[in-house]
């Protein structure tokens, strides 16, 4: 029985050690740059991660965004703007404290935006631009990254009949 247990080691532990080998890309974040390069922004965004990525039309996505600040923030908005291959086709306001939980203390937090795209959302490749401001409209920051939307189910179907 020794022999079984120890057969059995030898094959699943490589097994398992391979397997994590491929968990961080399942968690990877999706690369951002600052809208002006040369800012400094009170909040600085350590990652972007989207999932599932690519973004499912009809389904639940998720954008979380990680962050940091040196200031404690009380209140504030996130502007999400939309371009498809340039043109922008969508704005969005939230309140900042429906994003995360307010007041923001000084040090990291993460910025969470959930969303169901219609069906009819076409695939492709897209834009966002988050732009955080807080009390007076003082921009906290600005990040753009890209994101793509799949093939994937559109959540409706037709039938024959």
């Amino acid at each position: 029985m020794d022999t079984l247990a120890a057969r059995f080691k030898l094959i699943v532990s490589p097994l398992v050690f391979i397997s994590l080998l491929f968990l961080p890309s399942l968690q990877a974040t999706t690369d951002f740059t600052y809208c002006d390069k040369k800012g400094n922004y009170a909040v600085k965004v350590k990652g972007v991660t989207i999932s599932p990525n690519p973004v499912v039309r009809g389904q639940p996505a998720t954008f979380a965004i990680s962050a940091s600040t040196g200031k404690a923030i009380t209140d504030g908005k996130a502007v999400i703007d939309v371009s498809y291959f340039g043109i922008h086709i969508h704005r969005e306001t939230h309140d900042l404290c429906e994003e995360t939980s307010c007041p923001i203390a000084v040090g990291n937090f993460v910025l969470s935006h959930n969303q169901v795209l219609p069906g009819f959302t076409p695939p492709g490749s897209y834009t966002l631009k988050m732009t955080l401001s807080g009390e007076g409209n003082q921009e906290l920051t600005c990040i753009s990254f890209k994101f793509k939307i799949g093939f994937g189910a559109s959540g409706s179907s037709v039938s024959d009949s």
